[in-house]
This record gives C-alpha cells, structure tokens and sequence, in this order.
C-alpha cells in the first residue's frame, strides 16, 4: 500500500511517519549512463526522495536514448533534473545541463552549444521528466524555443548560482522575484557563506517566500541553511551519497540529513542548537546530541555552526528559536561579552561553554568544562577504588598547558579541589595573567619539558596541540611523561592522541578528551532540555569513539 503526499512523492507504508514535506535530493554524477544507474539505486536505497541527474557530468552523451534510459530505468516513479530525485517509495529526476565549465556559468561542466544544450533539457521534458533547472540566464532563449509547448507535468525550476557571495536581503528578493517572473514553477538560488551570518538573509527569503523555494548557502559556514530548510519552509535541500562527493561545496551526505540531524522530524517549532566554534567539523556534539534528543521526542537540532565573530553571530540569531549553544575554541572568552547573566563560576574562571537563551531572549552563560574535565580526571586517579575523602587532587602538583578559556577552567577546577597549579602556555604572558588570577604558577610552554621539581604531577592539555589533522603534534616531550602519574587530553579526535600514547608507554594513567565531553556535556543537556541527561546512552553513544 502506497500514501501519497503532499510534494507528489509517494511515501511507503512502514516509513517512519515524517513531520514536513522537504524534500531530500541526492546529486548523481558519474561518466557513464549505467553508472548512473547504479547510483540512483544506492539513492533509493540511502532514503533520498529523487535525484539531481548531472548530464554535464557523463564523458559520453546521445541526448534522446540516455534521457530515455534513465528516466524508463529509474528504480522510482520520476522527479526529474539534471540532478535525479528519488522519491520516498518513488523516484524522481531532474535535469540540470549546464553551459561552461565552473563557476562563470553556473558551475557546470559541459563546454558545448547552447542549442544542443537547451535541446536536451526540452527532450527531457518530453520524455517524462518531472523537473528541469534552466539557469535564470538562460531562461528567456528556454521559453522562447518551447513555443508555449512546456509539459504540464514537468516542473519548471529556474536558478541562479553566485560563487561569490550573499547578496543583501533587498537584493536577494529582486532576484527571487526575477525567477518567477521568468514563468518557474520553483525558483532556486544558491548563494556562497562569507560568513555564517549570511544564511539569516536566506532563511529570510525563505520563509517568507510565497512560490515554491529552494535556497542554499555553499560553503561549511552555510551548512544550516542545508540543514534547517524544513524549518523554514524549503521545498528541497541537497544530500550526497558519500562524504566529499558534493556537486556544490557545503553539501552533508544523504544519511547524516537523515540519521544525525533527524531531517524527517523538523519543522516549524523546531528549537536550533549549536557547537560555536572554529575549527568545529571535527566535533561530536552534534552526533551525541541529536541522538539524545530522538531518544526521548525533544524538538530540537544540534549543528556544527562555523562562527568568526562571536557578537555578530549573536546579534544576527536573535530569536527564541536560537535556543541554546556549546562554545569552544576560540570563542569562550570572547562569549563572556554576549551574555547578559553569568554564572558565577563561569565569571571567576572568565570562560563560557554553555549558551542559553532565555525566554525574554538574553543570554544566560555557564561554564560545565571545569565539571567534565575535574571529574574525569579525579576517576582516572582513584580508579576503582572510591576516595575515603576529599579530593585525590588535593596536595598534587597540576600542571595545565593552555591559558585559553579550557584552560581557566580545568586551572580553576583543581585550584578548588585543592591542588597546586602550575600554567604553561606558549605565550608566557599569557599563563601569568591566568596565573595571577587562580594563584598558581607560570612557565613557558618551552620549559615544560624541563620542568620536573617532583614526581607523580598531573598533567592536563587543554589546547588544540595533537588534534585532527595535526595528530603527530604533542605539547611535550616523552622523555618528561615518567614524572607524571596521570595525564589527560581534551583532544578527542583522535581520542588516543601522541600525548596520551606517549604518557602510557612511560606509565602513567591516562584521561581521553571523550570522558571530559560526556561528563562537560551532562549539565548542557539538562539546561538545553530541561530534562535528565541520559547519563547511558551518551556513554554508548562515544563508546565506538
């Protein structure tokens, strides 16, 4: 039995029912028709809704039996392009033939005639295609060859690429409202991120879009506008099938749309949250989030959110819907600043990781990494064994490498508990204006090697030193790891970094990054929610981590 929906794709029975009508589009390329065919399988199989068919991507092209062979040997009823869509129980294609190679036409690769190209998109309006995009710069000479004999049931989809940048709101509806004026069905635009910023002017567009839209942000810093388009009324973002096999920079693959960022269940009253940072692709919050947000029917989205400039992104995403954030490297300091009510913790360490919005729209900041790190490390340390009391820090000598906004907060945790602080950072400046603040000591990061005055010290990396891709960078030298007991490493990608290697080979105990995130990461979720943090399940879930 089939259920028909509202976006003409047909839905199987058995589908987990799904909260929007956004269509998911998977591009297939490839240089040759049968291995087209092969893709546009692996694209129903992925949960794709149709595909983008990129003609300009075959080596070898005969117009009229290729069309004909891959709209008749669509495994799913058709949404045609030039990018093939399949459709959920039924497949679409759609198809883009594109003048000019890279971005001065559009982003294409076919070099040929334009008559030969237009020609092509109107066979593939004759033969059953349920989409073609023509470029709004070709649109004109498009209309004026069909003689009013367009199909009533291929939709026409007009579009128009900048390379380059987001142009202004104003300038972003003059566009919109030259596409349909050009006779589309669905207008499409795709613009390029300068900065994360750019996506509000999009989702502004968009949501106040009274035709058909679909509109992207290239670029990593434009992800959420890939991401959120049911939230905001999209009719269809681009997913891949593998990871780097994008057909416009910024796309995520087919699965993680629909498994990491739970695409099916957005909607209008979908609450957004984020990992501030930069770099941040290499985080797992949005991984441990969202599973943990499907576990128990919370609406809400966890993304990564590549911010610059912390202020102006917070200025930009002002409403309610911006709900709550992590923040990590480079912004926790700087987080201070864009928060109308600290925590007093989060106020002496002088770093935040932890955003809330609350309801009358101000910022609420905490800090939950002194938590995470502080707690995973006094484990490490009393190992099965529980203490009889008070801390096993109090009395060690902690030595710290970071005086960033981690830094101050494992520096203040131990400080707490009662141990002997010690500060190393490259800029030795740096980790004497953190010093005077905890009452600790300070070094340079190049005397760390050399810095021994007793043995069984702790050691903690608060820094990116050792992190993807730069895993063969360590803070300190091996030969200065046998005089302390215990190491840890906020790094987790890789989980093992060549510090916490090289601290085990010299025997001391280590402490992965992993179990400061779960343990940082408890108190984020309960003040993003509202609810228990599902202590198990975050464990299972960074367990294969």
């Amino acid at each position: 039995m089939e259920l028909v929906v509202d976006s003409g794709v047909k839905k199987m029975e058995g589908e987990a029912m799904r909260k929007n009508q956004t269509l998911i589009c998977a591009p297939i390329m490839a240089d040759s028709v049968d291995q087209m065919l092969i893709l546009m399988q692996k694209a129903k199989i992925s949960g794709a809704d149709l595909v983008e068919v990129r003609v300009d991507s075959l080596k070898s092209f005969n117009p009229r039996p290729d069309i004909d062979t891959l709209i008749k040997q669509c495994p799913l009823p058709t949404l045609f392009t030039y990018s093939y869509v399949l459709g959920v129980g039924q497949g679409i294609l759609l198809i883009r033939y594109y003048k000019g190679i890279g971005p001065t036409w559009e982003g294409g690769q076919y070099a040929g005639d334009e008559k030969s190209r237009l020609d092509a998109l109107r066979l593939a309006m004759e033969l059953g295609a349920d989409y073609i995009d023509v470029e709004l710069k070709a649109i004109g000479e498009f209309n004026n060859a069909l003689h009013g004999n367009k199909s009533a049931k291929c939709k026409l989809i007009v579009s128009s690429h900048n390379y380059e940048s987001t142009p202004s709101a104003e300038d972003l509806g003059n566009l919109v409202a030259r596409i349909q004026a050009s006779g589309a069905d669905i207008v499409k635009f795709a613009t390029t991120a300068q900065d994360i910023t750019d996506v509000a002017r999009v989702f502004q567009i968009t949501v106040h879009s009274q035709v058909p839209i679909i509109a992207m942000v290239m670029g990593e810093k434009g992800l959420m506008s890939r991401i959120l388009c049911p939230k905001f009324g999209g009719y269809l973002t681009f997913g891949t099938l593998e990871v780097g096999k994008v057909s416009a920079p910024g796309q995520p693959t087919v699965e993680d749309l629909l498994n990491l960022y739970n695409f099916r269940q957005l909607g209008p009253d979908t609450k957004i949250f984020g990992i501030i940072g930069k770099p941040v692709s290499h985080s797992k919050s949005p991984l441990l989030y969202n599973e943990s947000f499907r576990s128990v029917g919370f609406n809400g989205v966890f993304m990564h959110l590549l911010v610059d400039d912390i202020a102006n992104f917070f200025r930009t995403y002002s409403s309610l819907d911006f709900a709550g954030f992590s923040c990590t490297i480079p912004h926790k300091e700087a987080a201070l600043d864009c928060c109308a009510e600290i925590d007093p913790t989060a106020k002496a360490i002088g770093a935040v990781n932890c955003i809330i919005r609350r309801p009358d729209g101000k910022l609420f900041g905490c800090n939950t990494d002194y938590i995470g790190a502080i707690s995973a490390i006094e484990e490490g340390l009393q190992g099965s064994q529980p203490s009889i009391s008070g801390s096993p820090l109090a009395g060690k000598l902690f030595v710290v490498i970071g005086a960033g906004g981690a830094g101050k907060a494992i520096a203040y945790g131990a400080k707490e508990k009662g141990a002997r602080v010690v500060i190393a950072n490259r800029t030795y400046e740096r980790a004497r204006e953190l010093a005077i603040v905890v009452g600790a000591e300070a070094l340079s990061l190049d005397e760390l090697s050399n810095f021994h005055p007793e043995n069984d010290m702790i050691l903690a990396n608060t820094t990116s030193i050792g992190m993807q891709p730069k895993v063969d960078d360590t803070p300190i030298s091996k030969e200065a790891l046998k005089h302390y007991s215990l190491v840890f490493d906020a790094v987790y990608t890789p989980k093992i970094t060549r510090l916490l290697r090289e601290a085990q080979e010299s025997g001391a105990k280590i402490v992965t990054g992993v179990e400061m995130f779960i343990g940082q990461a408890y108190e984020q979720y309960e003040r993003f929610t509202g609810l228990p943090a599902p202590k198990e399940l975050f464990k299972n879930i960074m367990s294969t981590y």
